[in-house]
């Protein structure tokens, strides 16, 4: 065995050690699907706590560099997460700065911003949302025009932005802005504002209601914010070359693993969980398990599983790999698609049920909270449209569609 190889095998030993005493109970109060969905400072300070614990123990920021925090191993953060998911531990609150903000000013911040900004996002003490899509630019992200125009050596900024999860308790955000109107793409930055110091001062955050009733959303609204030219990241006019490194992590291709750990309330809602819940149902005078059709769809959906979790085993492989962001690009679409097709069928088979909350729902409610969100993640990152055509284009080659 290699000295790497050894290493590997005696760091994932001390993550199963630790993990098989430090993986918090289930609170006395209710918890969230996932990071979007913290509602409440209670859950907030929960999970925080569970990501400081777990950077402590240095199963958070593996593949980071020391002097920024990190672990200084690059290509551990992988067998963090395999034995994170393994003791089914919580996943962890800060999603936004640990799989977007953070590679971001890793791969484009100077040296000072890697060193005050890196520590406190990889332990949770400081909290990260998204400044990226407008009213009139989602799915278009060049669209964007929130503007930053410069007055000396500072930046006032103004602008609307929406579906900013987690904005109600961040500390900052990283906000794609407009800096030049003549130009569409080279006409972009991309800054790093403080989002709950400015508070009253030039930004305003307003929940946005959704129709499970969750406040995971916001709309922020930025009115004459003034940065210094220290908040911007990269050169001028360079902020789409940003963005695409932040939207390569968020879908999972990027060079930097995120730290993270399947919740067991995810982990519940998977398909295998669905045959339980096809035995207590009815359909007539027998158990909806009983009726070919549905079982039919049930293996299918557990069937396209295990693909997943075959092709992640694969993506680990270098061998295996043909492209570097076929896998990554194919599981991030692929799985929002199956969560949202677990939940369809999930409801399908509690019928009428399925319109129920809180105690006297089947499982508690979960499956059509599941169904409802699951919208968001095939959104979320690109649509599931948008993702086809970059698999379609950049992995397979084909011609772009007019």
């Amino acid at each position: 065995m290699t000295q790497e190889a050894s290493e590997r095998v005696a760091f994932r030993a001390r993550c199963r050690s630790w993990l098989s005493g430090n993986v918090p109970a289930t609170p006395d109060f209710e918890l969230p699907l996932g990071p979007i969905e913290i509602s409440t400072p209670q859950q907030l300070e929960h999970l925080r706590a569970w990501q400081r614990a777990a950077y402590r123990a240095g199963l958070v920021g593996c593949d980071y560099p020391t002097e920024y925090g990190g672990g200084g191993r690059a290509g551990f953060q992988r067998i963090a997460n395999e034995e994170m998911q393994a003791a089914d531990a919580p996943f962890f609150p800060n999603i936004v700065g640990l799989g977007m903000a953070g590679p971001a000013i890793f791969h484009h911040g100077t040296e000072a911003q890697k060193r005050r900004y890196l520590p406190p996002l990889l332990s949770g003490a400081e909290i990260w949302c998204q400044g990226f899509s407008e009213p009139g630019a989602g799915s278009d992200l060049a669209n964007v025009q929130t503007f930053a125009r410069r007055v000396g050596d500072r930046w006032v900024i103004s602008g609307h932005k929406v579906w900013t999860s987690l904005a109600q308790f961040a500390d900052w955000m990283i906000l794609l802005c407009r800096t030049d109107r003549g130009h569409k793409h080279r006409g972009l930055s991309y800054f790093i504002v403080p989002i709950a110091s400015a508070r009253g001062r030039g930004v305003t955050v307003r929940p946005l209601v959704k129709m499970t009733g969750g406040t995971g959303f916001n709309e922020v609204l930025l009115d004459e914010l003034e940065v210094g030219d220290d908040a911007r990241l990269d050169e001028v006019g360079r902020g789409w070359s940003v963005a695409m490194t932040t939207l390569l992590h968020e879908r999972g291709a990027g060079s930097l693993v995120t730290p993270t750990a399947r919740s067991s309330r995810s982990e519940a809602l998977s398909p295998a969980r669905l045959i339980a819940l096809a035995r207590a149902c009815r359909r007539g005078d027998r158990a909806a398990a009983d009726d070919p059709v549905l079982r039919d769809r049930l293996v299918q959906l557990m069937i396209r599983q295990r693909a997943l979790e075959q092709s992640e085993r694969r993506a680990a492989v270098a061998a295996l790999t043909d492209h570097p962001q076929r896998l990554p690009l194919q599981r991030k679409l692929l799985r929002s698609e199956l969560q949202q097709d677990t939940a369809r069928l999930a409801c399908e088979l509690e019928g009428m049920a399925s319109t129920l909350r809180g105690s006297q729902a089947p499982a508690g409610g979960r499956w059509p909270l599941a169904y409802m969100n699951s919208y968001g993640f095939t959104i979320a990152a690109g649509t599931s449209e948008v993702q086809r055509n970059i698999l379609g284009e950049r992995v397979l080659g084909l011609a772009k569609s007019k």
